[in-house]
């Protein structure tokens, strides 16, 4: 088996490709910093700080108007997704914490995107499972709680519009996912992979971006 082109992604080549991509504007990059500062254990739950700019870059290159999000923690990832937004785009996101989001909600209304925004503070499957039944979204990110993966992914995939796009984070866990004995969070992220990979109602790649992430087209 040939990993084809592997280069080492080393600090000095990694501060390369950020120099690279988008720059964080001063609201997200004021977001990341209140998250280490305020969430120093938890601050890994954010997304990595190139993924903001792909996260953007997907929505426009869909011409996404619907998104839902599941997985909320400060907002990083909605802030992103919902800047690059049509005027008349919307984004839905769902979270159990009101204490993460209150930093979500500030910093969406700082970057003048709260109007794009509905936030729901319920357990994800029952919002999503309240959601129309017909396909409307055109973007999804999953990015929660690991062992829900494949019921957030059952209640989307049929609610997405025919070429819509899922994006699912952490597909790698950390590499749980290779460990034949995996149980907990990584049991739960291997069942998933497996569902998507066998899901004929999508085409997908599996990617080694940041902890792995999956892309998945809507057939």
């Amino acid at each position: 088996m040939s990993k084809g082109n592997s280069t080492p992604l080393t600090d000095e080549l990694y501060a390369y490709m950020l120099g690279h991509n988008p720059p964080l504007d001063p609201v997200q990059r004021m977001l990341v910093d209140v998250t280490h500062t305020r969430f120093p254990t938890r601050a890994r739950m954010q997304v990595a700080e190139e993924q903001g700019p792909l996260l953007a870059f997907l929505v426009k290159l869909t011409g996404a108007r619907r998104v839902v999000e599941v997985g909320t923690f400060t907002g990083l990832s909605s802030l992103s997704m919902a800047q690059a937004l049509p005027p008349d785009g919307t984004l839905l996101t769902c979270d159990v914490s009101e204490e993460w989001t209150a930093h979500a909600r500030e910093a969406w209304d700082k970057a003048g995107v709260a109007d794009r925004i509905e936030l729901r503070i319920a357990p994800a499957l029952e919002t999503l499972g309240a959601l129309p039944q017909e396909p409307h979204i055109d973007l999804a990110f999953i990015d929660a709680d690991k062992e829900n993966y494949i019921g957030y992914w059952d209640e989307l995939v049929p609610r997405m519009r025919p070429g819509g796009l899922l994006v699912v984070d952490n597909v790698f866990l950390h590499g749980g996912v290779t460990d034949p004995d995996a149980t907990g969070p990584a049991a739960a992220i291997k069942e998933f992979n497996e569902r998507v990979k066998r899901d004929d109602r999508v085409d997908s790649v599996m990617l080694p971006v940041v902890d792995g992430l999956t892309l998945a087209r809507k057939r």
